[in-house]
């Protein structure tokens, strides 16, 4: 079985989700996240972009349902034994099939909690739910319970999260070598993801973002590649993917001469995110991480060209998207707490000039200062060459 952690490991994560569904008084959970699945149970597939869902009763029993195509999936990646196949067909209702399976596990009057807040249920399915559950039992919201267990990592999960550290420092290493005057995009993208595979890594959540030129100011990934010029910029954003544990690195790499502008803005960007990882330890607030960013940029006259968020953070995640969440904005209130893997970013955009700086990188957060994941130390100047 590829199941990537211990059987005890899994039960614990699962007992502590049944015990917070005791405290809000709910008979089970129908989990409809990849990435709680996953969590409690090992399952590993792509699977969710059709209508699967895992029960989790209060009694820790587990029901999966899904379609033939993941039956030997859930046997091979879980420790799930039930696993229930609903059949595609004209006619086929897979949301009353899981009323079914509800109906197993649970008395009328029973009120149930659902994950509604994830790409694993679209709202057309999610309306499918509502009619057939209509009448039947009271179902709420619950997309927080699961999320809420997963934002404190194992020392298991850590280790994942530091190999994929690993593999990004490896991606940024073939990028700076590779970032040349003449140099394709599409061959520093492939050497980046080839380092990641190369080292037993994943496909991260979503895509690797690339852009040079104007197109450097962009912060998502598009169609389309260009070479680079004599005098050019690069923007990267881009993780390493172990087990689906992530880590996430930024840089704008300047290829050529760097101006007295975007050198200013790169001394900027460093100063701002020192001062936000110094924020990042127990006793502070998301919300403090941002001021910080905030501080350093207003002061150095970029408050025009920065962003309203500079983080978020990351774990096992899948596609569409590795942000993870909790995001550092103003007045984010939620503390920080240790075991949290946490991306922080700086990006400044200044469209006027038509240039841009960026840096980031993942940080777990301790008792004290926290870790800081790659080994890549911070080059005095952007340029690579």
């Amino acid at each position: 079985m590829a199941v990537h952690f211990s059987r005890g490991e899994l039960a614990a994560r699962r007992g502590a989700a049944v015990r917070a569904m005791e405290e809000r008084g709910l008979a089970g959970l129908l989990v409809f996240k990849p990435e709680s699945m996953y969590y409690l149970t090992g399952y590993d597939t792509f699977g969710f972009c059709f209508f699967q869902c895992l029960w989790l009763g209060r009694d820790g029993r587990m029901t999966l349902l899904t379609r033939a195509p993941d039956l030997r999936q859930a046997r091979h990646t879980s420790v799930i034994e039930d696993v229930r196949v609903w059949v595609d067909g004209a006619g086929s209702d897979p949301a009353r099939e899981l009323r079914q399976v509800a109906a197993e596990h649970c008395a009328p009057g029973d009120r149930i909690g659902v994950e509604l807040d994830t790409h694993g249920l679209t709202a057309a399915n999610w309306r499918r739910v509502e009619a057939a559950f209509e009448g039947f039992r009271r179902l709420e919201d619950a997309s927080e319970l699961v999320s809420e267990l997963r934002l404190r990592k194992s020392p298991a999960e850590l280790e994942f999260v530091r190999r994929a550290a690993e593999l990004a420092d490896d991606a940024l290493a073939q990028a700076e070598r590779l970032a040349v005057p003449g140099a394709f995009e599409g061959d520093i993208l492939a050497a980046m993801q080839g380092a990641v595979f190369r080292g037993g890594g994943d496909y991260p959540g979503n895509e690797f973002i690339i852009g040079s030129g104007r197109d450097a100011l962009l912060c998502r990934y598009f169609s389309g590649r260009r070479r680079l010029g004599a005098r050019d910029q690069l923007t990267l954003e881009f993780a390493g993917a172990w087990r689906h544990y992530h880590s996430a690195l930024m840089r704008t790499l300047v290829i050529g001469p760097v101006g007295p502008e975007q050198h200013a803005m790169y001394r900027a960007c460093g100063e701002a995110l020192d001062a936000c990882i110094a924020e990042v330890r127990p006793g502070r607030v998301f919300g403090d991480v941002f001021d910080a960013h905030a501080r350093v940029l207003d002061e150095a006259g970029l408050r025009a060209h920065r962003m309203n968020a500079c983080g978020y953070g990351l774990g096992a995640t899948f596609a569409p998207s590795w942000v993870d969440g909790p995001m550092f904005f103003a007045g984010n209130p939620r503390p920080l707490e240790p075991g949290m893997v946490l991306f922080v970013h700086i990006i400044v955009a200044d469209s006027d000039a038509e240039l841009a700086m960026t840096l980031g990188e993942t940080v777990i957060v301790t008792d004290g200062e926290c870790e800081r994941l790659s080994r890549a130390r911070r080059r005095s100047t952007p340029g690579v060459s």
